[in-house]
């Protein structure tokens, strides 16, 4: 018999082998990074809530959305250490209901970040362009109205992550299960949330 046969064969079990504390070091290095930002977002967020919610000098228009931009980042970096765990053991270790939390607010952040740097866009627009007309909206008052309409706003869009956000049997991860046809689904909404999001542009820039 030929040699190259047990030659082959001893090299692709000396790459499998090799592979897998490669595998092995780029979970741990993931899990590192991950850990360290979730740290470093954690404190600056809530040191940047904190300064907003305890000086009533800083409660100006401007800081009432990037109040709310940093509660929604809040939401993203409170759920990394789940995220984290998950990609670490290679599967989903907290429940279905956890899953769902987790998703509603990965997606709440996602959205809500979205909508806040759109009316704080808005916001600098009217400023600069209608600095005197202006005036009547760039107020305290309606810009904790404007803000929670964009929560309200994030919570409807991301219903349907509510609704099918589950634990996926075949693999075992947090996940969205999209009813098939999940094509279907995922093109619909994709769509969906693209006119919404130029729907509100010009809206407040016509």
């Amino acid at each position: 018999p030929s040699p190259t046969h047990p030659t082959s064969t001893m090299d692709s079990s000396n790459v499998s082998s090799q592979s897998v504390p490669f595998q092995g070091s780029s979970t741990l290095m993931t899990a590192v990074i991950s850990l360290s930002v979730f740290v470093v977002g954690l404190i600056g967020n809530t040191l940047a809530i904190y300064v907003v919610l305890r000086y009533a000098k800083m409660k100006t228009v401007t800081n009432i959305y990037i109040l709310n931009l940093a509660v929604a980042d809040e939401l993203y970096i409170l759920g990394l250490p789940f995220l984290t765990t998950q990609n670490v053991l290679s599967y989903w270790p907290f429940g279905s209901f956890l899953c769902r939390v987790l998703m509603t607010a990965d997606s709440m952040s996602q959205f809500t970040s979205i909508f806040c740097l759109t009316v704080m866009s808005i916001d600098r627009y009217l400023a600069v362009v209608h600095p005197i007309r202006s005036t009547k909206w760039r107020r305290p008052r309606v810009a904790k109205v404007v803000s929670a309409a964009v929560w309200a706003l994030s919570f409807v869009v991301v219903l349907p992550v509510v609704v099918f956000s589950d634990v996926q049997d075949t693999f075992n991860s947090c996940n969205i299960s999209w009813p098939e046809p999940q094509d279907v689904w995922s093109t619909v909404l994709g769509i969906n949330y693209e006119w919404l999001r130029l729907g509100i542009n010009y809206e407040w820039l016509r």
